[in-house]
């Protein structure tokens, strides 16, 4: 939460938010794919009515979810102990890229947070066997769903890893001549005697169906609340043409738009061999540290490298959880977005907490008694003999890898940290403007609170080959979806105008500057490339240039230095 509002909007947030303003300000509500899962609008909208619409607090919900994600590693502490445990919670809090993306008001961090509690209170479920944890799975799940489209990627990955899974549990049964058929019927007389169990006095068919009847329904209503149009949903018990009808627009024709936008689509010519390489650029750039403890996590756990093989079912689920992801993503995305790559460092924390669990145990193996410091141990072992210093190379290499590891997770974040720097672009998305357009739209909003009438213009532009920021109706933005493309150009700014209610209207690309500056409003916004033929139109105004995307796209906005002064001594 600390500096949340820091970073001025990305375009993406910008796209949402604006429609969140709508959304809030009229009441309605559809869904839309292309903007993603509706949990972040309502929860906006409502947050709006007791708070003001900042960037601080639109990012607010998504910082809160996160914040929460470290306590899910309580949740596997049959299969991972304490110092893992803790491993765990510490990387899901500080991994650069997850905090990075904690901060940024879209939906990737929530689906991959709620995604990966309900995984882990399936985990509990299980090794409980307290169907409370199946029912808050359920419910946690279906928020991954109203969060964005790629839950159903989680919910594949899951169950690719779950038969990768018990396949080896097969393979370890035929090996130990077991038998397959054997251990298979085994698992299934145990799963029986367990629903037994639990049904009591119920016949074991009818408590089965009402459990998977709970979980089902739990998983529906939530679904339904999240995607039900507004304010439809609040007629919807009057009758049972109304309930219908919302439930229909939220299940029927949510998924038909889902589809229709997401899975049925040609793929844009775009090149998975380039997708595939931005998804290891940003893992290098973006969790060296993590892709390393994994690995070190990897070798202890499956072939007992400085120690004894373990080969735990959750270790192993979450490595092919993160391999499938790895591969899978570059197909699944449509832009280059680094945010993407949040969904495979997620399950790569859980071996990666073990391979960090795994040097710790040895820095202390190595170097630790009841009477000896680390220091002490290195000199005894130095003046001793050569083969005490051998014995201490193994914790000397632990100690440098784990001090490089801090190092590296606290300097990525402090370079990371509202970043908004080209240099970063491995892990910044493109559509990143520089954070002195904060000031600038602060001044803007300023102007508009004084002025009365027309406060912006936006001067259209034709650059490369299409049209930048005219919108020949702009009542046509009241609702969704916008009229025009060239509405998108403007992108992050209608955010920041939409919040502070300025009047806004643009000139098309054809008119000539004389004739479209002639009576020009306080602000104007152009593309840079249009700022040697209006300038001289513009006397009286003070020039700002700032850069609108990380690949040198340029904005300039004008404002009357008048109105200016106005609006600083109000």
């Amino acid at each position: 939460m600390v500096g949340l509002g820091g970073r001025v909007f990305h375009w993406d947030e910008g796209r949402v938010g604006y429609w969140i303003l709508r959304y809030h300000e009229t009441g309605q509500f559809h869904y839309r794919p292309i903007i993603h899962g509706p949990f972040i609008q309502h929860v906006d909208a409502l947050l709006f009515h007791v708070v003001p619409a900042t960037d601080f607090w639109a990012r607010a919900p998504v910082a809160v979810v996160t914040a929460a994600l470290p306590l899910s590693a309580w949740l596997f502490r049959r299969h991972l102990d304490d110092r893992e445990t803790v491993a765990l919670g510490l990387l899901l809090t500080g991994q650069p890229l997850l905090l990075y993306y904690s901060r940024f008001m879209r939906s990737d961090m929530l689906v991959g947070a709620f995604a990966f509690g309900a995984f882990a209170l399936l985990v509990r479920a299980y090794d409980t066997r307290q169907f409370r944890f199946a029912v808050a799975a359920s419910g946690a799940l279906a928020l991954a769903f109203a969060s964005k489209e790629n839950a159903v990627l989680y919910v594949a990955c899951f169950g690719g890893a779950a038969a990768v899974c018990y396949d080896h549990r097969l393979v370890r049964a035929a090996v130990d001549g077991d038998g397959v058929s054997r251990r298979i019927r085994r698992d299934l007389a145990a799963l029986r005697g367990w629903i037994d169990g639990r049904a009591g006095r119920l016949p074991t068919a009818v408590w089965a169906t009402s459990g998977l009847a709970t979980l089902l329904g739990t998983f529906l209503a939530v679904t339904v609340v999240m995607y039900a149009p507004r304010p439809e949903i609040w007629g919807a018990l009057s009758s049972f043409g109304s309930l219908q009808a919302v439930l229909d627009a939220a299940l029927i024709d949510t998924g038909t738009e889902l589809i229709d936008t997401w899975l049925d689509r040609d793929g844009g010519g775009r090149s998975y061999l380039a997708f595939f390489h931005d998804t290891l650029e940003t893992l290098a750039f973006g969790a060296p540290v993590v892709v390393g403890l994994a690995a070190v996590g990897a070798l202890t756990e499956g072939y007992g490298v400085g120690g004894d093989a373990r080969r735990r079912t959750l270790v192993a689920f979450t490595l092919y959880w993160a391999a499938a992801s790895v591969v899978g993503y570059p197909i699944a995305t449509d832009i280059q977005a680094p945010w993407a790559v949040t969904h495979v460092v997620l399950p790569l924390t859980v071996p990666a907490a073990v391979g960090a669990a795994a040097l710790v145990g040895v820095v202390e193996q190595e170097f630790t008694s009841e009477t000896e410091s680390v220091v002490d141990a290195l000199r005894e072992a130095a003046a001793n003999d050569r083969r005490g210093l051998e014995l201490a190379v193994p914790g000397m290499i632990a100690v440098l890898l784990l001090s490089a590891g801090a190092v590296g997770v606290v300097g990525l974040n402090a370079d990371y940290w509202n970043s908004a720097s080209q240099e970063d672009r491995q892990v910044l998305q493109w559509a990143q403007p520089e954070n002195d357009l904060g000031d600038t739209m602060a001044d803007v909003g300023a102007i508009a609170a004084a002025n009365e009438g027309t406060d912006v213009l936006f001067y259209g532009t034709q650059v490369g080959g299409g049209t930048q920021f005219y919108v020949a109706n702009e009542s046509s933005l009241d609702q969704p979806p916008p009229g025009g493309p060239s509405w998108h150009s403007r992108l992050p700014l209608p955010w920041y105008l939409e919040g502070a209610g300025a009047n806004v209207t643009s000139s098309a690309p054809d008119i000539p500057a004389a004739e479209a500056l002639a009576d020009a409003p306080p602000v104007v916004i152009a593309h840079d490339d249009a700022r040697p033929e209006i300038e001289g139109e513009l006397d009286g105004y003070a020039v700002r240039e700032h850069r609108f995307k990380l690949w040198s796209e340029e904005i300039v906005v004008f404002l009357d230095r008048d109105a200016l002064a106005r609006s600083a001594a109000q």
